[in-house]
């Protein structure tokens, strides 16, 4: 008996101390995705929903329930001007709206939800976009918002930001007739940092001409320290996170 337990509490520090560094600076895009999946669920069959900066309509299948309308102004190619992360190819064909996003051609209090999801960034003026929600939405109208807190450069030309802290929302939000219900972060200091750095080697090969064979070992490492700190994460989020989702209404 003591052996098998013995055995399994071999197994179970192998996975939390090795295995499970699998996972560590990997699930920024899946955290996102099922935290917006949930919330659109949750909305009313029938509602009109505005998916605003919509480009590949990523979202639109967890709309069959809503009268889904997308936007977006659809001058991102896949290849913008080559610089930092590029998506190669991007369709925004079945695009609905094609405008600004700070002058949607709809009318005042016409929509019963907006989903945002990481687009703040790729604003040249972010707040004029906010206000442009609240002219939209109908008074206890549902607005789902992600953006990063801190993001490489990507969609470039179009990136006019980093990312944004929590106070951001706060302010801009409550002065445009918006209140926050809840607002999540996603990741924390270490899942970050252990994101950028299983980066380090294509931006090594990219940027360097260096090819990271034997440094692979040492991430590993590393990574492996990151996952056991980020399970004992206890707030490190208030200081670097992947970016916010913000749940909220219209007053």
């Amino acid at each position: 008996m003591k052996e098998k337990l013995k055995r399994n509490s071999i197994v179970i520090w192998l996975y939390k101390n090795i295995f499970a560094r699998g996972k560590v600076g990997r699930q920024n895009d899946e955290n996102r995705e099922n935290w917006v999946m949930n919330q659109l669920k949750k909305l009313s069959h029938g509602l009109t929903l505005l998916d605003a900066g919509a480009g590949e309509l990523r979202y639109k299948k967890y709309c069959g329930h809503l009268k889904y309308i997308s936007q977006d102004f659809a001058q991102y190619d896949g290849s913008g001007d080559g610089s930092g992360l590029q998506m190669g190819s991007w369709d925004q064909s079945k695009i609905d709206i094609i405008s600004d996003i700070t002058l949607i051609p709809l009318d005042n209090d016409s929509v019963d939800a907006i989903l945002c999801v990481e687009v703040l960034e790729h604003i040249p003026e972010p707040v004029p976009a906010i206000k442009e929600f609240s002219r939209l939405l109908k008074s206890g109208g549902t607005l789902i918002l992600t953006a990063p807190f801190n993001s490489l450069t990507h969609f470039a030309p179009y990136h006019f930001s980093t990312g944004f802290n929590k106070y951001f929302y706060e302010k801009h939000l409550s002065e445009n007739n918006i209140e926050i219900l809840e607002i999540k972060t996603n990741g924390n200091y270490f899942e970050y940092i252990s994101q950028e750095l299983r980066r380090v080697p294509e931006i090594a090969k990219k940027y360097s001409g260096k090819n990271l064979i034997f440094s692979r070992l040492l991430i590993k490492l590393l990574l492996i320290l990151l996952g056991r700190l980020s399970r004992k994460d206890n707030g490190s989020d208030e200081l670097l996170c992947y970016g916010y989702h913000i749940l909220a209404k219209k007053k």
